[in-house]
This record gives structure tokens, C-alpha cells and sequence, in this order.
């Protein structure tokens, strides 16, 4: 019999500006008895309603139940920056795309793959363009270093005859309103989505399909002869079969202990403001390097607002502090304040954080790690994609549905160990802070 006490609880820093702006359209249930299902999802993210999705789709008449410790929306799905990007972006290295043609194939295949799969969601679950954007994006450059980042991405792309288009300074003025970048790399295929209308409008389509419990974290894990039982603060859920799709935490269900990296990010969300020179009604931007900054316009009702996301720190514990966002807000807003000098009196109404999972070799924890328990975590920096991808191959793998692109996702070693603490700790962090120093004006 395995057994496994689950000790620490995912915890949030500052209230997502995404999450406060956004509606949920049905009501909160949380799990309160003893039930059994056919299926058992933790995680009601994008790995773990992605999952129940294509689990409905598989095993249309079997009883699928989805655990989430917190509120859907409020947790890390709800915290990013809602860019699902087809083209690689490769956060661990200092340029996005480094690895070889045919990997690199394979890996736009697979997140254009999850893209289809979350525009399918989009178009059942009535999405507006607002929630769900085709837009593309575009990889801002503000240095020279930056613009020969941009033409190194931009042959790599040529190489492999995907479509883009370099911008000019003049342009990216228009775009934007600001002077302050040299150009930019445009790109098609990213989808830009208003992260926790997103995930609420996904959950509020299964609602009716698939048992919601929120408010209901797992807290014990127990393997009864062929069958899963868990435990939660006032009733458990018995199911043959568990998808596991929380990310980091899996560590927390005793399994990739010591393998993961859990790194922070952190946004801010200006208040909503009018009559300044910010350009068109949307746009989004990633930075021409890895670690600058990300930074999105977003438009409602005759009013915009900015969000801005730099930095990024290791966390082995899971958890920063109010004084930390603070610290970093006012990094963020002398980064907004140098783009656009015309919004220094609008006030920044929102700051949080939100994680990612990195491996040291890029590689997603996927796969059936004990009889019946599926693991669909780590998404190396892009959860919007690589989480739903997981969560959609995880319920592939779950119910014997072989494919080509099954075979691919499922052939990839091990995630590397790291180093102790506080040696990984160290290490880790002393190479963001040299990259982000890199960075300069991009950040």
C-alpha cells in the first residue's frame, strides 16, 4: 500500500490583477462526504481541466471528479502572463531557441497541438476575442543586444520556414506609443488569452459534466489494493485512476523530489486609465531576451491598462513574502515609468506573484509514476501551452489512447536531479540575477 501525506499546501502572493478584474458565472462547491468516481483529477489548472476535457471526450459516460485546494483562478493558472506561444521559448537558456531543427519541429507541433485543443475549449465554451485573442505576438527589442537576439530567433525560424515578420522602430511606436524599443519580431501563431477569464470559462464549460470541488485540497493520498482514496478537509474521493496535475507540488505527493526548480514571477497591473499615449487598444510584448520584461495592453469598456512582469527568483520553499513584491513593484515601475514617461501618475493596482516549474534539462514529470497515478507537471515556463499539452497526453495515456505524438511526449528521460540546498538555491539563483543583469535595457 502506498501512502502519502501531503504536508504543504500551494500558497499565493498578492491578488492577480487577471483574477480581480474577471467573473466567475457559477457557483463554488466543495467536496463534503464520501464520494466515487471512475476518475480522479487533482489540480484545476490548466494540466488538470485540459485532463477532464479530454477525458470527457475519451470516456464520455464515466464519472470524473477534479479536486482544487484553492478557488479556480486565484492560483498560479490564473497568475501568468496569458501568452500560449507556438514558436520555442525556452526561459533556461539566454536565447529561446537552442535546440536543434527536428526538436524544434517537434516541440511547435506539440505546443500548436495544445493551442487547437484550448481554441476547440474556446469555441465550445463561447470565449469572447477578450478571453481568447489569435493575435500573435511580438519579441520587443530596446538594445542592439536585443535586435541581434531578434534576427538570431528570426533565421532560426527562416531555417525551419515558420512565418515571421522583423518590425521596425517606427512601427513598434505605433503599436505601442513608445519610443523606447529599436524594433521587434513578429510572430502569428501565439494565441494572447486573459488568463483567469480563461480558466473560469473552461471550468464553468465542464461544470455541468464534471464534479468541481473547490476549497478542497488533498491531503492524504492512499493506494487501497486497485483503487486511490483521497483525503480532504471534509470528505474524500475514491477513484481505479489519479491525474496529477499541480506542477511544482508534485514533489509534495513524494514523487520528483529534489528534480524540480520552483521559480517566481512577478506582474504588476496598472489602474485603468484613459487619453495617454499607449498606442492601439491591445498589444502584447515578450522580451527580445529571456529574462527582460514582459509587458501587455489590454483594453475594456474605453479603458486600458498596462501589466507589466520582470524578474525571477528560486523559491525553494514555495512561498515569498509582501516585502519581496514590494521590492520588486518599484523595480517594475521605474521599468513602466522608461516606456511610457505619460502614465508616472497612474498608480500600479495590482501586484503578485505566481510560480513556474523548471527541470534542469527542460524536460516535463509525465507519465504514470505509480499504478493508476498520473503525473502531468512541470511545464518549463509556459503552463498555458505545455500544462494543457500534459494534461491532454496524461488522459491519452491514462485510458491506452496511442498516437504518434504520445510516443513523443512520453520518450524524454527523467527530469535531472539538482543539487542540495542550499547549494541549488545559490547556484540557481546567482545565474537569473547574472542573466537579468545581462539583459539591461530589456528589462
Amino acid at each position: 500500500m502506498s501512502e502519502i501525506v501531503v504536508k504543504r499546501l500551494p500558497a499565493e502572493s498578492g491578488t492577480s490583477g487577471w483574477e480581480a478584474i474577471s467573473r466567475r458565472c457559477f457557483p463554488v462547491r466543495t467536496l463534503d462526504g464520501d464520494v466515487s468516481a471512475d476518475w480522479l483529477i487533482i489540480g484545476a489548472g490548466f494540466a488538470g481541466l485540459s485532463a477532464a476535457r479530454r477525458l470527457r471526450q475519451l470516456r464520455p459516460s464515466d464519472r470524473i471528479v477534479l479536486l482544487e485546494a484553492g478557488e479556480i483562478a486565484k492560483g498560479t493558472a490564473g497568475r501568468n502572463s496569458g501568452y500560449m506561444i507556438d514558436v520555442p521559448h525556452n526561459l533556461s537558456s539566454g536565447e529561446y531557441s537552442v535546440a536543434s531543427e527536428a526538436a524544434t519541429k517537434t516541440e511547435i507541433a506539440q505546443n500548436r497541438l495544445a493551442i487547437s485543443f484550448a481554441a476547440d475549449a474556446a469555441a465550445e465554451y463561447g470565449m469572447s476575442v477578450r478571453t481568447f485573442d489569435p493575435s500573435g505576438k511580438i519579441n520587443a527589442a530596446a538594445s542592439e543586444r536585443g535586435m541581434k537576439l531578434n534576427a538570431s530567433y528570426a533565421r532560426s525560424l527562416a531555417r525551419i520556414g515558420e512565418e515571421h515578420r522583423l518590425v521596425d522602430a517606427g512601427e513598434m511606436r505605433e503599436i505601442t506609443g513608445s519610443s523606447y524599443y529599436l524594433g521587434g519580431l513578429y510572430t502569428p501563431g501565439a494565441v494572447m488569452i486573459q488568463p483567469a477569464d480563461y480558466i473560469r470559462g473552461f471550468a464553468a464549460g465542464l461544470v455541468s459534466k464534471v464534479d468541481i470541488f473547490e476549497h478542497s485540497p488533498v491531503l492524504k493520498l492512499e493506494r487501497l489494493s486497485d483503487t486511490w482514496r483521497a483525503v480532504s478537509r471534509r470528505g474524500s474521493v475514491t477513484a481505479p485512476k489519479v491525474i496529477l496535475g499541480v506542477n511544482g507540488h508534485i514533489e509534495d505527493f513524494g514523487h520528483f523530489h529534489g528534480r524540480l526548480m520552483h521559480i517566481f514571477t512577478y506582474a504588476s497591473m496598472t489602474a485603468p486609465f484613459t487619453g495617454r499615449s499607449t498606442g492601439k487598444d491591445r498589444w502584447a510584448l515578450l522580451p527580445a531576451d529571456p529574462m527582460g520584461a514582459t509587458v501587455r495592453k489590454i483594453s475594456t469598456d474605453g479603458a486600458s491598462r498596462i501589466v507589466i512582469r520582470t524578474r525571477f527568483t528560486y523559491d525553494w520553499a514555495v512561498q515569498v513574502g509582501e516585502k519581496r513584491l514590494a521590492g520588486i513593484a518599484a523595480e517594475q515601475r521605474i521599468s513602466l515609468d522608461a516606456r511610457f514617461p505619460d502614465l508616472k501618475d497612474v498608480p500600479f493596482e495590482h501586484v503578485w506573484a505566481g510560480r513556474l516549474c523548471l527541470s534542469r534539462n527542460h524536460v516535463p514529470a509525465f507519465g504514470e509514476i505509480e499504478a493508476g497515478l498520473y503525473s502531468a507537471c512541470c511545464e518549463n515556463g509556459l503552463g498555458t501551452v505545455k500544462s494543457t499539452l500534459a494534461g491532454v497526453m496524461a488522459a491519452d495515456l491514462a485510458t491506452g489512447t496511442r498516437s504518434d505524438m504520445l510516443d513523443k511526449f512520453s520518450d524524454q528521460p527523467e527530469p535531472a536531479r539538482l543539487p542540495p540546498e542550499p547549494l541549488a538555491w545559490l547556484g540557481v539563483n546567482s545565474v537569473i540575477r547574472l542573466q537579468e543583469l545581462r539583459a539591461g535595457r530589456e528589462g
